[in-house]
């Protein structure tokens, strides 16, 4: 990936637009009568035409006057002290609205969705997949059908690749254990420990700050430096004031929760205060303070499935922060974009899953080889995959006799609609995996 150009100088350009006065005036103009833009860095406003009447120098300087007033310092700092900004703009506002409005959505979503054991499902399915494309991230190359395979069997990893892939996992469980525990040092070590879990080249690195011998720095192939991280002797205090922040104790002005939580992904993957598994203990961070604030649909949202497609455009959003004046709101408008992709893949799905459910249903009732009794256990069967079913409550559900309970439960089983598992002395017959299919397949 190219290095963003860095933008020119603003106080040699403003020098020249004064020693001109009638530029001075129209430049002033210019500025008063701005509104807020696409909010591009100047590697990409230098390739776009200026306004009439000035040169892309001067329209980059028009850009960042408009955009000096509306800045807000935050508490996070680079390595020479000066404070990381940000502003608000109408795609920022909006996107926050439309976060929130898709989190009240998600509360009145139909039972078909919402009921716990369906919740369950897509639940482990986000983890998976935030787990899986985490991992890939940062450089893990199995499959998602391996890696979903491993953490449902419960086996063992076989390699680095899998090992990351159960420690995301591991790790994106927990989170949802310690969202109501303020963020600390140790909770923050303990994240840390989870996702290099025997990964680590030096197993004793887990949990702990890089040392001034383990100089850590972000190149690329060709060694050209991308990020210089503040020096390991600021990391104790840099964390501290973290912390701070992320428990909404500073700054002393309001900060939307969805805008905290990106910048707590921007600070930590900054500071980079490990010698690895920053990035996944970023991205961590970042649902830990969202959940905290009872984003509940954030449980089913996974980010990293989104970023992995164009990995270049995350890196270059710090990039752009760090090349044009500790300007996070590059940072902030690429991460809520992520977010809004998530969200409506998220949404995408279940409506994909709630067409298919009503198609199947719709199927049930034309199934000539299922009677009414048998149609309605599949159809409760598709919405509660691990119920467990006896001929004593299907003889109950529906009323009829014992043997007749026990004809219809036999013969879903015999048709692989169900399997069935003898305890003591009772028989419980459950869901078959892949329901969905085989009944879509039932003549």
């Amino acid at each position: 990936m190219r290095k963003p150009k860095f933008p020119p100088d603003l106080d040699a350009i403003w020098q020249q637009i004064k020693a001109d006065p009638d530029l001075t005036a129209g430049f002033l103009d210019i500025i008063s009568g701005s509104k807020p833009d696409d909010y591009l860095h100047w590697d990409k406003l230098r390739y776009h035409d200026p306004p009439k009447g000035l040169t892309s120098e001067q329209w980059w300087l028009a850009t960042k006057k408009q955009r000096q007033s509306l800045y807000k310092e935050l508490p996070l700092m680079d390595r020479d002290r000066k404070p990381f900004r940000f502003l608000m703009n109408d795609y920022i506002t909006e996107t926050l609205h439309k976060i929130d409005q898709s989190s009240i959505a998600f509360c009145e979503m139909p039972e078909p969705i919402t009921n716990t054991e369906t919740k369950n499902r897509y639940y482990v399915n986000t983890l998976i997949q935030e787990a899986f494309t985490s991992s890939q991230l940062e450089g893990a190359t199995t499959t998602h059908l391996v890696a979903k395979e491993m953490i449902r069997t419960g086996r063992p990893a076989i390699d680095k690749s899998e090992q990351m892939i159960l420690n995301n996992f591991a790790a994106m469980k927990r989170i949802n254990k310690l969202k109501d525990e303020p963020l600390s040092r140790d909770l923050v070590f303990h994240i840390h420990q989870l996702v290099t879990e025997k990964i680590l080249e030096t197993a004793s690195a887990a949990g702990r700050f890089r040392t001034d011998g383990e100089n850590i720095r972000v190149m690329d192939i060709y060694n050209e430096v991308f990020h210089d991280p503040p020096p390991a002797d600021q990391l104790a205090h840099r964390m501290e004031t973290m912390c701070t922040f992320a428990n909404g104790t500073s700054p002393d002005y309001f900060i939307h929760p969805v805008i905290r939580a990106v910048v707590l992904h921007f600070w930590l993957a900054h500071d980079h205060p490990f010698v690895d598994g920053n990035g996944r203990t970023a991205r961590a961070l970042f649902y830990w303070l969202i959940l905290r604030h009872r984003y509940w649909l954030f449980e089913f949202v996974s980010i990293s499935q989104i970023i992995v497609r164009a990995p270049a455009k995350y890196a270059r959003a710090f990039l752009y922060t760090e090349t044009d004046d500790n300007d996070l709101t590059y940072f902030i408008i690429y991460h809520l974009d992520v977010i809004r992709r998530a969200i409506d893949a998220f949404y995408e799905y279940v409506e994909r899953k709630t067409k298919r459910l009503q198609a199947i249903e719709n199927q049930l009732r034309g199934i000539i080889v299922l009677n009414h009794r048998q149609r309605a256990l599949m159809s409760h069967a598709l919405r509660h995959p691990h119920q467990r079913y006896t001929f004593k409550s299907h003889q109950i559900s529906h009323n009829v006799v014992y043997q007749t309970a026990r004809t219809d439960l036999l013969d879903l089983e015999k048709r692989g609609l169900l399997t069935v598992r003898k305890i003591s002395k009772t028989w419980y017959f459950t869901p078959a995996s892949e329901l969905e299919q085989k009944l879509a397949q039932l003549e």
